[in-house]
């Protein structure tokens, strides 16, 4: 009974610790101030372990042994769980060891069952009571967007959601746009306020301007800002000014037609304008009206046929107005002894819109600026420049040519916008060859100068025709061996051998059947080889090329188409050594050391840099005395751009499908006589006509000349 008697009471002195230490902590925490979240007290826990709990099934009840303290075992502090009420329970994530132990370190000890409970019983009220963790907030974007110009963003939001197709039905510039405008928060871009920027200012102006450059300002329409004064309307406008800048970045850098739309012999390299890059360029420039005239050619020869186009227009719009016959008018300036004279004439106001005089446009007076304009187009015309509108210039004015002149210089600017921006190799002084087919002529340009020029004859009108290209030439062939293009060979070779098996012995021609069966003719290298001694090789897809000829006579001629394509140079030893000395300057080639190589023997001059080699067709030109320069359209080319340009709106230019690429190598096979093949070697079109080289004309019905003897050639148109 003492025993027993002691173990209760031991056991009534633990509780009596424990109540003690509940209460104490419970006092704390009402003077710390309640929380509203209730929190798991480290007491609590202690009396959590310390309560006996049985196990779930087949446990013995507890003996009065199972609840002698431990000698070592203390009374809690009570004094330290005033200082850190709930310790233990404070942490927001716990982790499972700390949330084991923490228990049995704040209660008295207990035998194993007991530390057992109060390991599995802590971690959910710890889990319970912990305070959720809030989730991470985005941090808030601030807008960019003035007050002023909100209403208008919020437009354009909406509309670019769902209208974009109305403006841009091109799918590149329609999410080039929408990308642009997102990442300024829909702010608008031409306007602020209200009121047009600098920047839309500028390219108002330059799109209004456009006539100058040879496009059409109707192409590119200038929404009316004055009259926009809601959101709805000013984010229609800035919609429509950056559709119509769009237009006119892309059609001043490639055109405003595609150059496979004109003919299926031209091939030039592809560089359209990127919708983002332009925005960026535009949005971000000082000046938005010179970095929109960026896109239009930066080649010399283009800014010169702009200003022959500025000139014969007398800054006006050239052929729409005609001005009626009637007496002369002559301005006088004061005098001491007279004062200004300034004649009086109904046809003056429309004279001043021919000649783009802006000041008075509704003036009858014939004063010293409308004096100014007419002599400035005298000057343009070749007439003496007076200032007097006599009879002369008023048919001037209104000449059919002078308007010829003007579609002219169109097509041929819109062809300056197919040709690369850099038409030469940089790494050697910006270097390159330019062929003028309708000018016969050839020019090597370095350093923005010419080197050399020379005379050329190129392909017939037709299905000869050169074509227009960029490529590079790689390098030069010194006695080279021509082999026949296969479409000589059936349109030419084929017929003339059924009259006379021997023709092409005597011409020094080599027929060879390859193990396919195909036909190959070719011709040795020598004097009389159809590309002389020289050939310059730019491999294109229409097997075309430069070289030697044996006819030299046909350079005295003023229009020199002749060939079959290729291009004849009159001079190939001083082009192949100015070509060498650019690509190689310190090998010093010359004329006679390429005219030391002629022989037998095919060598072959590789070049370390290739040099581009351009192949244009400029009917319209200023030369280097400054005179505008007209040449025949040979191939009609400009006849079929001018019927596009003033049939077709732009959309339809667009739109046309590309015409077909010939083969300028082989006829289809359905056409070839039976058991003919041709070998699939690529071979060039050169030389004159086959019964031109043979018989001296073009009639198959002329008697041969004599074996071992070439006639001179007879070419007629």
């Amino acid at each position: 009974m003492r025993d027993c008697s002691i173990n209760r009471a031991g056991f009534d002195r633990v509780l009596m610790a424990v109540a003690a230490t509940f209460l104490t902590v419970s006092a704390t925490s009402a003077l710390a101030g309640q929380s509203t979240t209730p929190r798991a007290s480290a007491a609590e826990l202690a009396i959590d372990a310390a309560i006996p709990r049985p196990e779930p099934a087949n446990v013995p009840p507890p003996t009065i042994g199972d609840f002698k303290m431990d000698s070592t075992a203390s009374v809690p502090d009570v004094t330290k769980a005033i200082d850190k009420p709930a310790e233990a329970a404070t942490a927001a994530e716990p982790k499972p060891a700390e949330t084991a132990t923490a228990p049995a370190a704040a209660a008295p000890a207990v035998t194993a069952p007991a530390a057992n409970d109060a390991a599995t019983a802590a971690p959910p009220a710890a889990t319970a009571t912990a305070p959720a963790a809030e989730p991470a907030k985005e941090p808030v974007k601030v807008s960019t967007v003035t007050p002023a110009d909100q209403p208008v963003a919020d437009r354009l939001r909406d509309m670019l959601g769902t209208k974009s197709l109305r403006y841009f039905d091109r799918k590149n510039e329609r999410a080039a746009v929408e990308k642009f405008y997102t990442a300024r928060d829909y702010a608008p871009l031409w306007t602020q306020a209200g009121k047009l920027t600098d920047s839309g200012k500028g390219v108002v102006a330059r799109l209004k301007d456009a006539a100058s450059e040879g496009l059409n300002p109707a192409d590119y329409p200038v929404p009316d800002f004055a009259s926009a004064t809601s959101p709805d309307q000013l984010a229609e406008a800035e919609l429509k000014l950056t559709a119509s800048m769009l237009d006119y970045a892309r059609q001043a850098q490639s055109g405003r037609m595609h150059w496979s739309q004109v003919s299926a012999d031209i091939q030039y390299p592809e560089h359209p304008t990127d919708p983002a890059e332009v925005l960026a360029n535009i949005s971000t420039a000082k000046d938005a009206s010179a970095a929109l005239d960026g896109y239009n050619p930066p080649h010399k020869l283009y800014r010169e046929l702009r200003a022959k186009l500025a000139e014969l227009r007398g800054q006006g719009d050239g052929p729409l107005l005609q001005i009626a016959e009637g007496p002369a008018l002559a301005y006088k300036a004061a005098t001491r002894k007279q004062g200004e004279v300034a004649p009086e004439d109904s046809r003056v106001p429309q004279l001043r819109a021919k000649l783009g005089v802006s000041d008075h446009p509704d003036s009858t007076l014939y004063d010293a600026k409308v004096a100014a304009a007419v002599r400035k187009f005298q000057e343009s015309v070749d007439l003496k420049a007076t200032g007097v509108l006599d009879d002369r210039t008023v048919k001037a004015i209104n000449s059919p040519k002078r308007d010829r002149q003007i579609d002219t210089i169109l097509v041929n600017m819109e062809r300056w916008r197919w040709l690369p921006r850099q038409l030469g190799a940089s790494s050697i002084g910006n270097a390159y060859v330019i062929l003028n087919v309708p000018d016969f002529t050839l020019k090597v340009m370095q350093n923005g100068a010419q080197v050399w020029t020379t005379r050329v004859v190129t392909g017939k009108p037709g299905k000869h025709a050169t074509p227009m290209l960029t490529e590079t030439m790689k390098f030069i062939t010194v006695n080279p061996t021509w082999n026949v293009p296969p479409s000589i060979i059936y349109n030419e070779y084929l017929p003339a051998l059924q009259q006379d098996p021997t023709v092409l012995q005597r011409m020094g021609l080599r027929l060879e059947r390859n193990r396919d069966g195909s036909i190959h003719i070719s011709q040795p290298p020598g004097e009389a080889n159809a590309l002389g001694r020289v050939r310059f090789n730019f491999p294109n897809k229409f097997l075309v090329y430069q070289h030697d000829t044996p006819d030299k006579h046909l350079f005295a001629k003023e229009e020199r188409a002749f060939s079959h394509g290729c291009m004849r140079v009159q001079n190939p030893d001083v082009y192949a050594a100015t070509l060498l000395n650019i690509t190689m300057p310190n090998e010093r080639y010359t004329p006679e050391r390429i005219r030391s190589m002629y022989g037998r023997s095919e060598i072959d001059l590789k070049f370390p840099t290739p040099i581009p080699v351009n192949i244009t067709y400029q009917t319209a030109f200023v030369d280097d005395a400054g005179k505008l320069q007209i040449r025949k359209d040979i191939y009609g080319r400009d006849a079929a751009m001018i019927a596009l340009l003033k049939n077709t709106r732009n959309k339809d230019l667009e739109a046309m499908v590309a015409h077909a690429q010939p083969s300028y190598s082989r006829p289809s096979g359905s056409s070839l006589p039976a058991g003919v093949n041709f070998a699939s070697d690529n071979t060039y079109s050169s030389g004159p006509s086959f019964f031109e080289r043979l018989f001296g004309g073009p009639s198959a019905a002329t008697p041969p000349a004599p074996i071992g003897r070439r006639p001179q050639p007879r070419f007629t148109r």
